[in-house]
């Protein structure tokens, strides 16, 4: 569906006057130097893509790239044009899950078409932000690049964060006295810290790209806004790398602590034993069919039998306790 259809003049918004969905009457008002049309789709079909690369003349390439939605963060240049695919993230808390989508952006002369696909990093906000700052807006379909990036590289902050407080749980969990059961856990935290990782490190490039003003089509001007969403993706890579460091300490960990939990268990088991061991063999033995046996007629035979057995058992209790096995 088409979001948003409008035209930009000096750093402005300018009321076209005509309907979201005049796309041919939009773009043909844009008529002076700075002018430039955003046009913004939310999971169009494939009719309304071709409308919109029919009327921009968009590669076609680039425009089933954008349709089907499973691309690796990009930088591309077809003809005068570029195209640049972000991945959008959010966070699931109850699932420990990190969703993904996919952000678009066709940049050519005197137009920005983004194509979103995903629930992640809704661009409404980012226009209404950027219609606010016109210094910003005046360095034309350079800022639409710039404030979408900064958007979605500021929820990759937010999914950063949600996932350090899960970290810390698991951490927590490993070394707290109980008995728990953080494998899983652990494994599913790596897997979506690397879902994150191929979210976040391929985008490094063409951000770096833009901050050197080397992309044809980008405001060079525009560089220092793009070194602000490098910094952010860098801390962003730095944390990935972080947490990933500590949920495999934290997994090594937690397999030492079942080893340990299992040599505690061995040791009790073993004293259990050898506290049964000892009155055992001794009824084993006087419980013997033998008619001459050391005390057998004795009439305290067995109450002697019996402190045998007593002793034996406190014997091994008070070694086994000393040795802190008990």
């Amino acid at each position: 569906m088409i979001v948003d259809n409008a035209l930009y003049r000096q750093g402005r918004r300018v009321d076209s006057g005509l309907s979201t969905e005049d796309l041919a009457g939009v773009r043909a008002q844009a008529v002076e130097a700075d002018d430039f049309v955003w046009v913004g789709l939310f999971e169009p079909t494939e009719a309304e893509l071709e409308a919109v690369a029919d009327l921009y003349d968009l590669h076609p390439l680039a425009v089933e790239d954008a349709l089907r939605a499973h691309q690796r963060p990009k930088l591309e240049r077809y003809d005068e044009s570029i195209f640049l695919t972000v991945k959008t993230l959010w966070y699931v808390d109850a699932d420990d899950q990190v969703e993904t989508g996919e952000v678009n952006i066709f940049v050519g002369p005197r137009f920005v078409i983004t194509v979103r696909h995903g629930e992640g990093s809704a661009l409404h906000e980012a226009r209404v932000t950027l219609e606010r700052t016109e210094n910003v807006l005046a360095h034309g379909p350079s800022a639409v690049i710039y404030a979408v990036c900064d958007t979605i590289v500021d929820r990759y902050e937010d999914v950063a964060a949600s996932l350090v407080e899960d970290v810390d749980e698991v951490e927590a969990s490993v070394f707290s006295t109980d008995r728990t059961k953080d494998a899983e856990r652990i494994y599913v935290l790596k897997r979506e810290l690397a879902e994150m990782r191929r979210a976040v490190m391929p985008l490094r490039d063409p951000i770096n790209r833009f901050i050197s003003g080397t992309v044809r089509g980008v405001d060079p001007a525009a560089g220092p806004y793009f070194r602000d969403v490098g910094d952010h993706l860098a801390r962003v890579a730095d944390t990935i790398e972080s947490l990933d460091s500590l949920l495999s300490s934290a997994f090594d960990a937690h397999i030492a602590q079942i080893s340990i939990q299992q040599n505690d268990d061995m040791r009790k088991i073993s004293a259990a034993v050898g506290l049964v061991a000892g009155p055992t063999l001794i009824a084993g033995i006087y419980g013997m069919n033998f008619d001459r046996m050391p005390e057998l007629h004795w009439p305290l035979g067995y109450a002697y039998a019996l402190i045998l057995m007593a002793t034996s058992s406190l014997t091994v209790w008070i070694i086994c306790k000393r040795a802190g096995w008990l």
